[in-house]
């Protein structure tokens, strides 16, 4: 198993659910500058695989820029390319200062011209604070019992090039084909490369491009390309980065004069969370249906809202009622597409969501198996 994979602060951190959550700003992403590439000795795809799956991290730290180009519709407080708000890394480019020292202390924190946004998590205690707002939360308990979503995510997509290869590692199957690619030269350090392709024409996605350290076997850039285009999606690369341990100090959150500061223990949190829940689906606790259809790069994942609750919508849900019903009809109900994520709002009141075509969209909303009765 990857040590990324057993990392429970990178698994907190960046969850590889809710691709319904990636919604932003179109923005073309260009490909971060490398210098020329580097002569290193030759290593298979194979070596370069167990490299990965066998590095330690005792710490680090560094400057990552995000670049993200989803081909997606704008939405004002996502178009910003400097701002500190977290959810507007789904589109754009952004700077983060990185900081990882064991299994139980980790940083980052977003930069903005108007200000900053943290996760600092030490120990048992999380910290999220948006200098903005001048407000932070502050949890305690263990990250990893958010299964049901106790501890919120300020984003869902990677903010280093460990947590990008840690999803992409998980995606290695017989429906991948493993190969390598340039050598390069990013934040100074020399880097082989190594291609993931999925097999199946189905996907969006064309390949994703790994850089891994020569030296420390680590990532050091992420590249997601959709099928038949030369420039990524998505990419999210270190431009500085130290390997030594950072100081303690780094992980102490000290609240600046004039900041809101919330304590919420575990118990309130997921309270919280439930009743988030309730409030979407008025009159009824039943939690959706869900299944997820194929395998690898082309599975599909359906969900169902119960029927039971039959209460007014709220003002939310009238919203999204209205944004659904402007998308393009076709395939048995709307559909929204983008360079790498697809979305089928059948008539019968399912949602289909996968990284494949529309067309694998409905086909997948045909199976019996998808119908979630």
């Amino acid at each position: 198993m990857s040590n990324f994979t057993s990392r429970p602060v990178l698994r907190w951190a960046v969850p590889a659910a809710a691709a319904v959550a990636v919604v932003g700003a179109g923005v073309a992403a260009k490909t971060l500058a490398v210098a020329a590439e580097p002569d290193l000795p030759p290593r298979t795809a194979a070596q370069l695989l167990v490299d990965l799956q066998t590095a330690s991290l005792d710490g680090l730290s560094g400057t990552v820029v995000e670049r993200a180009d989803l081909g997606l519709p704008a939405i004002p407080l996502l178009t910003g390319e400097q701002s500190a708000n977290l959810t507007s890394l789904v589109s754009g480019k952004h700077t983060l200062r990185v900081w990882y020292s064991g299994p139980d202390r980790a940083r980052v924190s977003l930069l903005g011209t108007q200000g900053q946004s943290d996760v600092i998590h030490n120990g048992s205690d999380t910290w999220i604070w948006d200098s903005q707002a001048k407000e932070a939360r502050h949890f305690t308990g263990t990250p990893e019992k958010d299964a049901a979503g106790a501890v919120p995510s300020p984003s869902d997509l990677p903010k280093s090039p460990q947590e990008a290869a840690d999803l992409a590692l998980k995606a290695i199957d017989p429906t991948t084909q493993v190969s390598t690619g340039n050598s390069a030269k990013i934040a100074g350090r020399n880097a082989y490369e190594l291609v993931l392709r999925p097999r199946d024409t189905a996907s969006l996605v064309g390949e994703v491009r790994l850089a891994i350290d020569a030296e420390k076997k680590l990532p050091l850039r992420v590249q997601v390309l959709p099928r038949g285009t030369a420039n990524p999606a998505f990419e999210v690369a270190f431009t500085s980065v130290n390997f030594a341990r950072p100081d303690d100090a780094e992980f102490t959150f000290n609240p600046p004069a004039g900041t809101k500061v919330t304590d919420v223990t575990e118990d309130q949190a997921k309270q919280e969370h439930q009743g988030k829940q309730a409030e979407q689906q008025p009159g009824s606790a039943d939690k959706p249906k869900t299944a997820v259809i194929g395998t690898g790069w082309a599975s599909v994942l359906v969900m169902r809202t119960s029927d039971a609750g039959q209460g007014a919508p709220s003002e939310e849900q009238k919203k999204a009622q209205d944004a659904i019903g402007q998308l393009p009809a076709g395939n048995g109900g709307r559909t929204f597409n983008s360079k790498l994520v697809s979305v089928l709002f059948t008539d019968d009141g399912r949602v289909l969501i996968g990284s494949v075509t529309p067309e694998k969209l409905a086909q997948v909303a045909a199976d019996p198996a998808a119908a979630l009765k």
